[in-house]
């Protein structure tokens, strides 16, 4: 099973599931803030509406497309920014 760091807690994810599927399993909410501050999350859950957006390894992917693997570092984009 992978295992991957989510905000720097240390999890296993069953295979084939999305790094999305890891976040919420894991009680991580919200996913992001909006330029205004309201709490954003995953609504269409496949990747059309990109508000599951977090960074994995180092790069801002919608983590309802993104699949898990073993060694992942995932944060979530807590803070504003208009460049997300």
């Amino acid at each position: 099973m992978p295992e991957l760091t989510l905000e720097g807690m240390r999890v296993t994810a069953r295979p084939g599931t999305t790094v999305l599927a890891a976040l919420q399993n894991a009680g991580l909410s919200p996913l992001r803030f909006s330029l205004g501050g309201e709490s954003r999350g995953a609504l269409c859950g496949m990747g059309s509406c990109a508000e599951c957006r977090a960074v994995v390894d180092g790069l801002t992917v919608r983590t309802c497309l993104t699949p898990v693997r073993d060694g992942q570092d995932v944060r979530r984009l807590l803070e504003v920014s208009r460049e997300d």
